[in-house]
């Protein structure tokens, strides 16, 4: 029971809860609690540390990341395992809880040779009266120095609250940009939170796919009407992971549950997840609590909005009875670590676990043994975990990508560190 209370508390606000958690912007690991990963013809190296509340990076070239500063709305660039002396941004962000400077993508191969983009989601702060907002923006590298010439792409609404509110960026194989929209805690108000007659969608609790100029793309999913053609996904209560997977280029996410269901999932264009008449494979009850029963699971619920036959509900690949503060997700699409890794996709967590998964034969899933056939962990650690545990100790991971030049897994944590792991 203990450690079941104790994981809750980690994992209520996620990423907010760090701030909270530290009271400070970076935290220092002793040498004794350094990460470690149980492979033992690996090891862990790390790149750089004494960063600000990072949440995010995306590389520019060999040996040269651009990482976000959640609490001082900063991006910075690292070379060499070296920060520059100036900032490449720095803007008014609302860091409360969950909010900041939340996420990065850059598209470096533009067409007409112009200047990278470099696309960002933030909190804005309150100006004029106004309530802050989490915004996707896209900024070109100019000169090789700044990031300039911005411009919106999205604004969600402003809610007034502080939690569940996204910001995972992604470039898509059909180079549109994806992005994670939490509910921002508005579970009971739109269609997009399945509710048969709600309000509806606007643009949040899903994950949203637009055009690098801020436009929908041409092929709707679930409608044509604004915001519903840019939702990609919907009923999803707060993400912090997504990413394609490079065999079939279909997406994956993770989303983070209450007090349970944490989940991974394969996400279909039109993807329903279900939050908030599901989550994980259980449904709650006339008062909205959650009976963790084998009688009480859901499979395939039948009350969910599917616009017109357009959305589809599908069960987690995988889920958690309570919480593992599931955060980032990356396919390895590498073969530094030898054929037993390639491809294959790899889960952090905020209170510092690494998981890695095998894929099934057609990629649909995970090829799991023993206990873990039902796709539920019982626990977020012990003996029923050991076929799918990677790695831990790395306190907590806010993200993680694949370096394009050198093929390694690169670990962000929010206590101010990158981290990456090599062969011995």
């Amino acid at each position: 029971m203990l450690r079941f209370l104790i994981a809750v508390v980690l994992c209520i606000n996620l990423i907010g809860q760090y701030s909270i958690l530290y009271g400070q912007d970076t935290g220092t690991k002793s040498a004794s609690n350094e990460p470690t990963v149980k492979d033992p013809r690996l090891k862990v190296e790390k790149v750089i540390d004494g960063l600000s509340l990072p949440t995010g990076m995306a590389f520019l070239g060999p040996d040269d990341i651009l990482i976000i500063e959640k609490n001082h709305g900063t991006v910075q660039r690292i070379t060499i395992g070296n920060k520059m002396p100036e900032t490449m941004l720095d803007v008014h962000v609302s860091h409360s809880q969950e909010r900041g400077m939340l996420g990065i993508a850059v598209e470096l191969n533009q067409t007409n040779n112009s200047n990278p983009y470099v696309f960002l989601y933030y909190t804005k702060s309150a100006t004029n009266g106004e309530k802050a907002r989490n915004q996707l923006w896209r900024y070109e590298l100019v000169s090789d120095s700044k990031l300039q010439n911005p411009k919106l792409l999205l604004s969600t609404p402003a809610t007034g609250k502080s939690f569940h509110v996204g910001g995972k960026l992604l470039i898509g194989p059909d180079h549109n940009i994806y992005a994670t929209v939490g509910d921002q805690t508005k579970y009971k108000a739109t269609q997009a939170q399945n509710i048969k007659n709600g309000a509806f969608p606007d643009t949040t609790s899903g994950i949203i796919r637009i055009t690098l100029d801020g436009q929908a793309p041409p092929n709707h999913i679930l409608g044509k009407i604004y915001p519903l053609n840019l939702y990609y996904a919907y009923g999803i209560r707060n993400s912090f992971g997504i990413d394609f997977d490079p065999i079939t280029g279909k997406l994956w996410d993770t989303e983070d549950g209450p007090e349970f269901g944490d989940e991974i999932n394969l996400v279909e264009p039109g993807f329903n997840s279900g939050w908030s008449r599901v989550q994980g494979i259980w449904k709650p009850d006339k008062i909205g609590n959650y009976d963790l029963s084998i009688g009480n699971m859901k499979l395939n619920p039948d009350n969910l909005v599917d616009f017109e036959g357009k959305g589809k509900y599908s069960r987690p690949e995988f889920t958690w009875k309570i919480p593992a503060c599931v955060s980032a997700i990356k396919f390895l699409n590498s073969d530094k670590y030898g054929e037993q890794y390639k491809d294959d996709v790899f889960v952090g967590t905020t209170v510092g676990r690494l998981y890695h998964f095998d894929m099934n034969e057609n990629r649909t899933g995970f090829s799991l043994h023993n206990d873990l056939n039902d796709k539920i962990a019982d626990t977020n650690s012990g003996d029923e975990l050991d076929q799918i545990l990677f790695g831990s100790k790395f306190g907590g991971i806010a993200d993680m990508q694949v370096g394009p030049y050198d093929g390694l897994l690169y670990i962000v944590t929010i206590e101010g560190a990158i981290y990456k792991i090599v062969p011995r």
